[in-house]
C-alpha cells in the first residue's frame, strides 16, 4: 500500500441470546479488503449466506486499481446473490439472505460498498461519522421524520432490511468514495453492535491505538448490554 499503512483486527461473537452466529467477517489487510456480513433466515440459512459472501470475497485476486477492486466486489456479490436465490428455491424456504458492508483501500483512497444495515463508520480527529446509510424499514421512517434514532433502536420492526444479498433478483449495492487521512479509524460492524452501543461510546473505544483491543472492547460493550443479537466488528486504522 503506497502512502498509507493499514492495521486491522476483527472479532465476532454469537451474543447472549442466539445459539448460532450468522455473522461473518473478512480481514485481508495485506490486500486492503475488509467486510462484515450479517445473515438472515435462521439456522442453516443466514450463516450459509454470510459465509458464502465472505468466502467468495476472500477468493478475489489482488488487484492494484481501486476501481477494479470495487467492480470485482460488485461482480462477486452479484454472483453470490444469484446463487443464494437458487439455493433458496432449491431448499424450498421462504428467505435466505445477508446484509454486507465492504471496505477496500488502495493507498490514500478507499471505497465502501454495502447493502442492508451493517454499517461503516469513520473516526477522524475524535469525530465519529457514519459513512453508510441503512437500507431498512426504520431508516426510511427516520428519513421521513417519523422516528427518532432512539426510537429506531428499539422499534419492533427494526430487523427488516430493504436491501440485502438474496432478497431481490438484482443486488443493489450503495457505494461511497473516500479519501483516507493519516490517523483515520474505520469500523465495519453488524447491527448487533450499533443497536446496543451509542455512537459516543463507539467513538470513545475507537480512539484507542490497538485494533485488536478495540474490537474486543466493542464486542464486550455489546455483551454487557445483553447482546440479543450476534455482534461483529472489524476495525481498520490508517497511518503513514
Amino acid at each position: 500500500m503506497t502512502d498509507m499503512h493499514y492495521k486491522a483486527a476483527s472479532y465476532s461473537h454469537v451474543g447472549m441470546v442466539r445459539k448460532i452466529n450468522e455473522d461473518a467477517c473478512l480481514e485481508l489487510t495485506w490486500d486492503g479488503l475488509w467486510a462484515v456480513a450479517d445473515g438472515m433466515g435462521g439456522h442453516a440459512a443466514g450463516d450459509y449466506v454470510s459465509s458464502l459472501a465472505v468466502d467468495s470475497l476472500r477468493q478475489l485476486p489482488l488487484l492494484h486499481s481501486l476501481g477494479d477492486v470495487a467492480q470485482a466486489v460488485r461482480d462477486t456479490l452479484t454472483r453470490v446473490n444469484a446463487s443464494v436465490r437458487s439455493e433458496t428455491s432449491r431448499r424450498g424456504v421462504a428467505m435466505m439472505g445477508s446484509t454486507v458492508v465492504v471496505l477496500a483501500a488502495r493507498g490514500a483512497r478507499a471505497v465502501g460498498l454495502w447493502a442492508g444495515d451493517s454499517r461503516l463508520y469513520r473516526l477522524r480527529d475524535g469525530q465519529l461519522a457514519r459513512l453508510s446509510h441503512d437500507h431498512s424499514y426504520v431508516q426510511e421512517l427516520q428519513d421521513s421524520g417519523l422516528l427518532s434514532e432512539a426510537e429506531a433502536r428499539v422499534h419492533p420492526r427494526g430487523n427488516i432490511v430493504t436491501r440485502a444479498i438474496g432478497v431481490e433478483e438484482h443486488l443493489d449495492l450503495q457505494t461511497v468514495d473516500l479519501h483516507v487521512a493519516p490517523g483515520d479509524t474505520y469500523l465495519l460492524c453488524s447491527d448487533g453492535l450499533n443497536k446496543t452501543a451509542e455512537d459516543h461510546e463507539i467513538a470513545d473505544v475507537l480512539g484507542h491505538a490497538d485494533p485488536y483491543q478495540v474490537v474486543r472492547s466493542l464486542v464486550h460493550l455489546g455483551l454487557t448490554r445483553g447482546a440479543p443479537d450476534n455482534i461483529t466488528a472489524v476495525v481498520v486504522k490508517a497511518n503513514r
